[in-house]
């Protein structure tokens, strides 16, 4: 996933998985100096949330000795998820504020110069997504997606998720017995998500069949080892942005105008 002299943006949310990623990285960097992390956090507009998680991050990132890049939702696109919530569209606001939240981050790593993207996806995150990826009908996503996501063509940053194989709860004991101070609370928006649903299920399946999820997980990796190279859309500049994507408009810019339309 690392090479000694990788600058690494590392997507910090205040949330405990976010903030343990941040420590553990921190202590891998301080065996390699040529290396640098830098935290991107994303301001997505959510009042009364959104705040108290910026402000953990900050302290953390001052605690640590890390530096970081804060950019937001309202400089970026123009609106925030709270105002696509209220606009009561036919996706749900987590829909708008994923695609949204990937871009912001990508943004923010080409701003300081990353040659990596760190993300804090664990173990119950990852398997989630095979379930969602089954349900919305693309499969082949899950042979295209992974711990290490690279582009060959050289026009996306490579993405790594160093926590994909441990369980949440690992996370939330280390947290805890770390002393690490996170956001706890939910987001307001996220109940209306499909993936909470999937989590709830998983989670019961998991109690009743303890060690499913790691089933699902290899499962996914063993369909990734078996199947041949995904063939790679043709990528071109997006007409409203700029940015890479198979379509004419990227997916991020279509919300957009599906908001202001």
């Amino acid at each position: 996933m690392l090479e000694y002299d990788d600058h690494v943006a590392v997507a910090v949310s205040g949330g405990k998985d976010s903030l343990t990623l941040l420590h553990l990285l921190v202590k891998l960097e301080e065996r390699f100096p040529r290396s640098k992390l830098t935290a991107v956090c994303v301001d997505e507009g959510i009042e009364g949330y959104r705040n108290e998680a910026l402000n953990l991050a900050r302290d953390a990132c001052t605690k640590l000795g890390v530096g970081q890049l804060v950019v937001s939702y309202r400089e970026l696109f123009g609106t925030t998820t709270d105002e696509i919530a209220r606009l009561k569209m036919d996706q749900t606001p987590c829909a708008f504020c994923g695609v949204f939240r990937r871009k912001a981050i990508n943004k923010a790593a080409d701003m300081i110069g990353a040659t990596k993207i760190a993300t804090a996806h664990n173990l119950d995150d990852e398997v989630q997504t095979v379930l969602l990826n089954m349900l919305h009908g693309d499969p082949l996503r899950i042979i295209r997606s992974g711990p290490v996501l690279k582009d060959p063509r050289g026009k996306f940053l490579p993405r790594i998720k160093p926590l994909c194989d441990i369980p949440e709860k690992e996370i939330v004991f280390y947290a805890y017995s770390t002393g690490l101070q996170f956001q706890s609370v939910a987001c307001p928006h996220g109940h209306e998500a499909l993936r909470n649903d999937i989590r709830a299920f998983l989670n019961q399946m998991n109690l009743k069949h303890p060690g499913i999820k790691f089933t699902l997980l290899r499962s996914a990796e063993k369909l990734r080892a078996q199947s041949e190279d995904p063939q790679l859309s043709e990528l071109h500049e997006c007409v409203k942005c700029g940015d890479p994507t198979p379509h004419d408009v990227c997916e991020a810019c279509v919300m957009l105008e599906a908001i202001t339309a």
